[in-house]
């Protein structure tokens, strides 16, 4: 197992008293597997203190805030790419379907293509696949990150650490596309309502484990990678 990436999908769940307590467990696990480098390790500990000394509602609050009040830092990783389009069902299908043949079965509320449940799938591969995979998705990592760093929150430091452990330079048109977009401000309540109003996901019978809706060349690359068959997993319990 990856443990830093394992790891890396607590410190984007929500925050709970389980990781308050783990905080430290966590540095230590990040340092003894010695896949970051000091600075990244200095950035990810100023997270960690944080979340484990801050007040518990405070943190919980700030990460609804982020993540799940403002769709420009959603932690859904094909929301960036597809939005809510008919594209992004297919894909998420296809995402799921990997999860299953390899013997797992997602057992929260989250969407496939939600970034912890993503890092949990991660951990479990050989370090190459999933730094081709990391790869694939380096442009979303990128832009998430200096998102979050312009509101100046400490989670930079994971998609930081995940875009060092990926080794690859973004595509630049990609990036570029995903820059363009306009920031949403999540204390806009008005503009949040409209958000929500829009058409949701839709799964049709004709989106299926092997048929890619997609015009994204680098979720096509990352779902390709991850339909390559796993020997190493083991079967869900």
């Amino acid at each position: 197992m990856i443990k830093t990436l394992k790891a890396f999908s607590v410190l984007l769940s929500y925050p709970s008293e389980d990781l308050q307590s783990a905080t430290a467990e966590i540095a230590a696990i990040c340092a003894s597997e010695k896949l970051l480098s000091a600075p990244q390790m200095a950035a990810l500990n100023v997270l960690l203190t944080r979340l484990g000394e801050a007040d518990l509602i405070d943190l919980q609050e700030q990460f609804v805030l982020l993540f799940d009040r403002s769709r420009s830092l959603s932690l859904n990783i094909f929301e960036h790419v597809h939005g809510e389009s008919r594209d992004r069902g297919g894909a998420m299908v296809d995402m799921l379907e990997t999860y299953r043949s390899a013997g797992l079965e997602p057992i929260s509320r989250e969407l496939p293509d939600h970034l912890p449940v993503l890092l949990e799938y991660l951990a479990l591969q050989p370090f190459v696949d999933a730094q081709a995979i990391l790869a694939d998705a380096a442009h979303i990592l990128s832009v998430l990150s200096s998102r979050l760093s312009r509101r100046g929150s400490d989670y930079a430091a994971v998609f930081d650490a995940l875009l060092h452990l990926a080794d690859c330079q973004p595509d630049g048109d990609a990036l570029a596309a995903l820059q363009a977009q306009s920031e949403d401000d999540p204390e806009d309540l008005a503009a949040l309502d409209a958000v929500w109003a829009e058409s949701q996901v839709t799964f049709g019978p004709d989106i299926g484990p092997n048929k890619l809706h997609t015009d994204c060349p680098q979720a096509e690359e990352m779902l390709a990678r991850m339909k390559v068959p796993q020997n190493h997993l083991q079967p869900a319990k």
